[in-house]
C-alpha cells in the first residue's frame, strides 16, 4: 500500500514538472519572435523653417480673417456661398469624412467583444455500418426507448469571442482611423479653401473680360470717327483711300475681336457655373470700374502660423501620426495574440426537452494564445511596408510645408510687382490719351499722317488692355496669396467623430511619431519583449513639427464662433465629445 501511494506521488510530481517544462517552452516560443524584429529605416532631416517671409513678418495674419469679410463685394460672396452649397466635388468630400468617420465605427468593434445569438434544427441519420450509427443503435433516452431515426436535432444558443487587445494593437488601428477621419476633414476644408480662391479668380477675370469689351466698343467709336474724319479728307482730296482703307480695316479687326471676348465671357460665366453646381445661365453682376476694385490689404503674420492656418499642412501631420501608429499596429503582429472564446445554449432531440435544465444545458470556454513562429515574411513585409509609408508620410509633410511657404513668397511678390507695375502702366496710360488727342488734333490739320493716329489709337487700346490685365493678375495674386495663407479655411479644432473612440490626440498636441530616430539603415533595432515598457514615441526627423497651439486655442474657437459665413459647413458634422 505504502508503495502505491509512493508511486502515485512520484507519477504526480512528475506530471507537474512535465506540465512545467511544457509551459515554460511554451512560453519561450510565443516570446521568441518578438525578439527579433527587422531593421528600420529613418527620415532625413528637413531644413529648418525661416523665422520670416523674405524678411517680412506682421503681427497680424490676414489668414485670421473670415473670407466673407475679406472679400467686401456682395455679388462675389453671393456666388461664394451658392458654391459653397452646390459644389459636386464639396459633396464628394463631405461624404468621404462620412466614410472616414464609419472607418472609426469598424475599427472600435474589433477591439470589443463579439457576441452572437442563434438557433438552428435540423434532422440526420447515420448509417448502422458507421462508429456514430453503431454507437447510437446501442443507446437509449429512457429505459426501453431507443433515439428516434431519424434523428432531429435543435439548437438555441449565444457565444461570445474577445480577442484580449495585449498589445494596443486594435486601439492603435483605431487611434490611426481617428487621425485619418481628422485628415479627410482638413483636406476637405482644404478643398473649401481653393474653390473660394478659384470662385474669386473667375469672378475678377470676368469683370476683366467687361471692361476689356468696354474698351473695346469705346476705340471701335473712336476708329469710326476718325474713319469718317478720314473719308471727309479723302473727299477733300488732302488723302488717299487707302488711309481710309486702313482705318476700315482696324475697326474690322476690333469688331472681330469683340466677338472673341463675348465667348470668353461665356467661358467664365459658365466655369463658375460649375463650381457652384448648376448649368450654364448668365452669371449677375453689376457694372464696376475694375481698375478702382481693391480688396483687403496682406497681413503676412509668421512662417510658422502657416503650420496653424493651412488646412493641407494639418491634414499632413495627420496623415504622419497615422502612419507611425500603423507601424505600432505591424509591430503588434509579431506578438503574441490572445483570443478567448465561450458559448452557452440548450440542445435537445425533441422540443419538449429543450429547455429543460441541466439535461439539455450545453456551454463551453475556451482560449487561444497564438504566435507567429515560423514563415513571418508577410508579417515582417506588412512592417517594413508600414515603416516605408510612415518615410512617405515625413516626406509629403515637409514637401507640403516647402510648398506652402514657396507660394506665399510667390504671391506676395507677386502682389507687390504687379502693383508697382499697375501705377507705372497707368503713368504711360495717360500719357497715350494725351497722345491721342493731338494726333487727332495734327491730322485734322493735316499736319500729320492717318498712320500717326493709327498708331497712336493701336497703342492706346493696348496699354488699356494691358492694364487690364495686369489689375487682374494682381487682385489673382491677393486671392492666391489670401488662400496660401490659410484664409478661407473652417477651424476644425472642435470638430470630433460621430462614432465616438478614446480620446486621440487633440490638435493642440504635437504629433508624434513612431521613429528609430538613432538608427541608420545598416542597424539593428534593439528588441522590445513582451511584458516590457513599449518604446517611447519620438518626434518626427524634421525642424518643421507642427508649433504648439494651446495659446492660440481659445482664440481661434472664438473665431469659429464669430464667423457665421462658415455655420452652412458646420452642419455637416456632429460635434459632440469622444467616448
Amino acid at each position: 500500500m505504502n508503495t502505491m501511494s509512493r508511486l502515485q506521488s512520484y507519477l504526480s510530481a512528475q506530471s507537474k514538472s512535465v506540465a512545467l517544462l511544457a509551459a515554460v517552452i511554451t512560453g519561450f516560443l510565443l516570446v521568441l519572435p518578438s525578439c527579433s524584429l527587422p531593421k528600420l529605416q529613418c527620415a532625413e532631416q528637413a531644413p529648418p523653417l525661416p523665422d520670416a517671409f523674405n524678411g517680412t513678418t506682421s503681427a497680424e495674419n490676414s489668414a485670421q480673417i473670415p473670407w466673407c469679410e475679406f472679400f467686401s463685394d456682395p455679388t462675389l460672396v453671393g456666388l461664394v456661398n451658392q458654391a459653397l452649397a452646390g459644389n459636386q466635388e464639396l459633396k464628394i468630400r463631405n461624404q468621404e469624412v462620412r466614410i472616414a468617420d464609419n472607418e472609426i465605427m469598424a475599427r472600435i468593434g474589433e477591439y470589443l467583444p463579439f457576441f452572437n445569438l442563434g438557433a438552428s434544427a435540423g434532422i440526420e441519420k447515420s448509417s448502422r455500418f458507421t462508429r456514430e450509427g453503431a454507437v447510437e443503435d446501442q443507446l437509449e433516452v429512457a429505459p426501453g426507448k431507443g433515439f428516434p431515426e431519424p434523428l432531429p436535432d435543435f439548437l438555441v444558443a449565444a457565444d461570445v469571442s474577445w480577442e484580449i487587445d495585449i498589445w494596443r494593437r486594435l486601439r492603435n488601428a483605431r487611434d490611426a482611423a481617428v487621425q485619418r477621419y481628422f485628415a479627410t476633414a482638413e483636406g476637405r476644408n482644404y478643398y473649401v479653401t481653393r474653390l473660394i480662391a478659384e470662385v474669386a479668380e473667375n469672378y475678377y477675370e470676368l469683370l476683366a473680360l467687361d471692361n476689356r469689351l468696354q474698351i473695346l466698343h469705346k476705340t471701335i467709336a473712336i476708329q469710326q470717327q476718325s474713319l469718317e474724319m478720314a473719308e471727309a479728307q479723302m473727299q477733300a482730296g488732302r488723302v488717299t483711300s487707302l488711309g481710309v482703307q486702313r482705318f476700315q480695316a482696324e475697326v474690322r479687326k476690333n469688331q472681330s475681336e469683340t466677338l472673341i471676348i463675348q465667348q470668353e465671357i461665356i467661358e467664365a460665366e459658365n466655369r463658375i457655373n460649375l463650381l457652384a453646381g448648376r448649368f450654364p445661365q448668365r452669371v449677375e453682376r453689376d457694372a464696376v470700374n475694375y481698375l478702382a476694385l481693391n480688396v483687403r490689404a496682406l497681413s503676412v503674420g509668421v512662417p510658422s502660423q502657416l503650420l496653424q492656418n493651412r488646412s493641407d499642412i494639418r491634414q499632413a501631420e495627420r496623415e504622419l501620426s497615422a502612419a507611425g501608429l500603423d507601424v505600432r499596429v505591424a509591430r503588434a503582429r509579431f506578438y503574441p495574440s490572445l483570443t478567448l472564446h465561450a458559448g452557452v445554449g440548450y440542445q435537445a432531440f425533441n422540443t419538449k426537452y429543450l429547455f429543460v435544465s441541466p439535461e439539455s444545458l450545453i456551454y463551453n470556454a475556451a482560449g487561444d494564445l497564438v504566435a507567429p513562429v515560423i514563415n513571418r515574411r508577410a508579417i515582417k513585409a506588412d512592417y517594413l511596408s508600414a515603416n516605408a509609408r510612415q518615410l512617405q508620410a515625413v516626406y509629403e509633410y515637409q514637401r507640403i510645408v516647402l510648398n506652402a511657404f514657396t507660394e506665399v513668397i510667390n504671391y506676395l511678390s507677386k502682389v507687390d510687382n504687379y502693383g508697382r507695375s499697375l501705377e507705372m502702366k497707368q503713368q504711360q496710360l495717360e500719357a497715350l490719351e494725351a497722345a491721342i488727342t493731338s494726333a487727332n488734333q495734327l491730322f485734322l490739320a493735316g499736319r500729320t499722317e492717318y498712320l500717326e493716329v493709327l498708331f497712336v489709337q493701336r497703342e492706346l487700346m493696348e496699354a488699356r488692355m494691358v492694364l487690364i490685365d495686369t489689375k487682374r493678375q494682381q487682385l489673382v495674386a491677393v486671392v492666391n496669396a489670401y488662400q496660401a495663407l490659410g484664409g478661407g479655411g473652417v477651424p476644425t479644432i472642435d470638430l470630433q467623430p460621430t462614432s465616438g473612440a478614446g480620446n486621440p490626440p487633440s490638435a493642440g498636441e504635437e504629433i508624434l511619431l513612431e521613429q528609430p530616430l538613432q538608427l541608420r539603415p545598416g542597424d539593428e533595432q534593439p528588441p522590445a519583449p513582451p511584458g516590457q515598457p513599449q518604446p517611447e514615441l519620438l518626434p518626427p526627423v524634421t525642424d518643421l513639427s507642427p508649433p504648439n497651439r494651446n495659446d492660440s486655442m481659445s482664440s481661434w474657437r472664438q473665431q469659429s464662433q464669430n464667423a457665421t459665413c462658415w455655420r452652412t459647413l458646420a452642419e455637416d458634422y456632429l460635434r459632440r465629445s469622444i467616448t
